[in-house]
């Protein structure tokens, strides 16, 4: 992101100034294409003006202000947001089918994440159309994509400086803008009547589809509790304030402006840039195409955010992630970024014009919508929240949800299909790698450790075995000091026998807490093997080379243990010993006898986990110190063969 993370509990204007950079690029150039969506080709009638308002102003404050606002920004966990964070608060409650919603809502972000930057670009540069309506837009969409992806790699820390500035501009011109046009008509107010809303659903011809354009005046409200751990809730809560009177202001502006034009067709001109005088088109131009800049620099860094705890949680394959900033929070993640980058210029290629990406923007958030509501459901019921109460929520968000829902499918034909193809895919890349990563944690076997003390101590003394390090270490899945794999046992006895003065076990918990830090110590025989726990939060690149490292140093000075080398040359120089690690990889093995649906999880997850990152290296292992030894998978063996001796 473009900030590092600020007191949660605090209020300041630094704070909530880097919260308009961060969080309300998304919702907050909504204006640039709602109305215009909304009106579409059809002749401008009062009825359709306001009962389009009325539905922009309930939704913001229904799906916006109470969901996400008041009940969903409750959800924190440790201080961070989003769906992911908020799968892991209700996972502790141990029901297995919670994980779909997760994954369907956090592939439904990703495909949302390859619309994003295109339709706010488009949108903005569209405006030129004002001033000269020849002029190409696509190759000048298409640059500013490329450039913007193209300087992730470097972090955004400097440019990062002038976001918040830059929408506190964006704001103050839709308010003014909107301000003077609802002077020349303040009749717009009547729009916040809910009648007229109700009026256009049920009377208006097709006015039930007309919530797909609706819906995208909301579009960003998910990004108001994903930014939560970088902006806080307090921020996040008092700036909504001025940007919703702000972006209220433009859109009734907008309307006023429409009803100025009653009886005629708008197709092609946008009601955003009619608001403003022909001295100030070219400015506004530049400042919507600034916080279309803004709001997809934003949504990209969320997208990395987003991408990383799917990682943690087991939800998506590794992959590798760079920090090209010293920012808390701002990570790069090569292979994503110019994958979106293909796709969001293909999307620009494919649809050309923003109002024909319309169609496959609002669907995607929608998607994403539902699954958080579900998830938020579950949530309050953990914390206790009166039922009743938390029934009657469920039950008012659904029911608007799935109206906005069956309205954007509408759109399927038209461009909605794009979406569809995109979360299929996402959606089946995690379901593979979340089933196949169970079936595979189903077949280890573990032992008991304590079994093997005395033989493990025989084969350190054992002479006759060629010393194969001086500190051996094995990455452990076992979440207890009391087991191991069978198949670490087999490496250090059987495989290859190998002797070594001190044997570590290491496991690594990923928790559901996203910046925990906690490490814990047991040396199970002494001076011979040391089992050691690391508790690391989801949002932590786990580097286990440096921490092991850091923890070994910090036993050295606490003089729990000694490390110096015991080879005897060594020795006497007070040399420290060397350190090997190795990792246990499985490979599918051709002894097995699978069922159809088993046998194709998993062999699409071995061919993904051959394109994704090596398990040294997702630790963090400097690879020149690592093992990898391969370890076959038997998931069901086959029988064995009746053999006839005849010799």
């Amino acid at each position: 992101m473009a900030s590092g993370h600020i007191n949660h509990s605090k209020v300041t204007t630094a704070g909530m100034l880097v919260t308009l950079g961060i969080v309300y690029g998304d919702i907050g150039t909504s204006p640039l294409y709602v109305m215009s969506a909304v009106i579409g080709s059809k002749p401008i009638e009062e009825s359709l003006v306001l009962g389009g308002l009325s539905c922009v102003f309930w939704t913001l404050t229904i799906l916006t202000t109470l969901k996400y606002i008041i009940l969903t920004l409750r959800a924190d966990n440790k201080g961070e947001g989003g769906i992911f964070s908020l799968y892991a608060l209700v996972r502790k409650m141990h029901i297995k089918w919670l994980a779909i919603p997760a994954m369907i809502g956090g592939a439904a972000l990703l495909a949302d994440g390859i619309i994003t930057p295109p339709i706010s670009v488009s949108s903005a540069i569209e405006g030129l159309k004002v001033i000269n309506p020849d002029i190409p837009t696509v190759p000048i969409v298409t640059f500013i994509i490329f450039a913007l992806f193209f300087i992730q790699q470097f972090g955004t820390r400097f440019v990062g400086r002038f976001f918040g500035p830059v929408m506190l501009i964006w704001f103050s011109m839709l308010l003014i803008l909107g301000v003077i046009a609802i002077f020349d008509n303040p009749v717009v107010f009547k729009a916040v009547n809910p009648y007229y809303a109700y009026n256009l659903l049920t009377s208006y011809p097709e006015g039930f589809w007309i919530l797909g354009a609706v819906f995208l005046c909301t579009t960003g409200a998910e990004a108001l509790y994903t930014d939560l751990g970088h902006c806080g809730r307090n921020n996040i809560r008092v700036s909504w304030g001025f940007v919703k009177v702000a972006l209220l202001a433009n859109y009734f502006g907008q309307g006023a402006w429409l009803l100025n034009h009653t009886g005629k067709a708008i197709e092609g001109i946008k009601p955003f840039y009619a608001l403003m005088p022909d001295w100030f088109v070219l400015t506004g131009i530049i400042i919507a195409t600034s916080a279309a800049i803004v709001a997809s620099q934003s949504f990209i860094s969320g997208i990395f955010t987003l991408i990383n705890e799917g990682m943690r949680l087991d939800f998506l394959p590794k992959g590798r992630i760079e920090y090209p900033t010293d920012l808390r929070g701002q990570l790069y993640i090569p292979t994503i970024n110019w994958l979106l980058c293909l796709g969001c210029i293909g999307i620009v290629l494919y649809f050309q014009q923003s109002s024909k990406m319309e169609a496959a923007y609002g669907l995607s958030i929608i998607i994403t919508m539902l699954m958080t509501t579900l998830l938020l459901t579950y949530y309050l019921y953990l914390k206790k929240y009166n039922r009743v109460l938390i029934g009657f929520i469920f039950v008012v968000l659904m029911c608007i949800e799935i109206a906005f829902l069956v309205a954007n499918l509408s759109k399927f034909s038209h461009g909605g299909y794009v979406t569809i193809i995109i979360l299929a895919a996402i959606v089946g890349i995690m379901w593979v790698w979340y089933e196949a990563r169970k079936i595979r944690t189903g077949m280890v076997e573990f032992v008991k450790l304590e079994k093997y003390f005395d033989i493990i101590s025989d084969v350190s003394k054992d002479e006759t075995i060629p010393k194969y390090a001086t500190h051996l270490v094995y990455l452990t899945s076992a979440r207890t000091d009391k087991e191991v794999e069978n198949k670490i046992i087999y490496s250090i006895l059987q495989k290859q026998p190998k002797r070594a003065d001190v044997y570590w076990l290491v496991h690594v918990d990923v928790v559901d807490e996203p910046y925990t830090l906690e490490y814990s110590v047991k040396e199970l025989v002494e001076d011979k093997i040391v089992h050691v726990r690391f508790k690391i939060g989801f949002r932590i690149e786990p580097r286990i080379n440096l921490m092991f490292r850091q923890v070994v140093q910090e036993l050295v000075e606490r003089k729990e243990v000694d490390i110096t080398s015991r080879y005897a040359s060594l020795n006497k120089e007070h040399l420290a010993g060397d350190f090997r690690f190795i990792v246990m990889e499985k490979f599918l093995s051709y002894e097995n006898t699978l069922k159809f649906y088993t046998k194709f999880i998993l062999n699409i997850y071995f061919f993904m986990k051959r394109m994704s990152l090596s398990e040294e290296k997702a630790f963090g292992l400097d690879s020149s110190t690592v093992l990898v030894e391969k370890v076959p998978l038997i998931v069901t063996p086959p029988g064995s063969y009746s053999f006839t001796r005849v010799y």
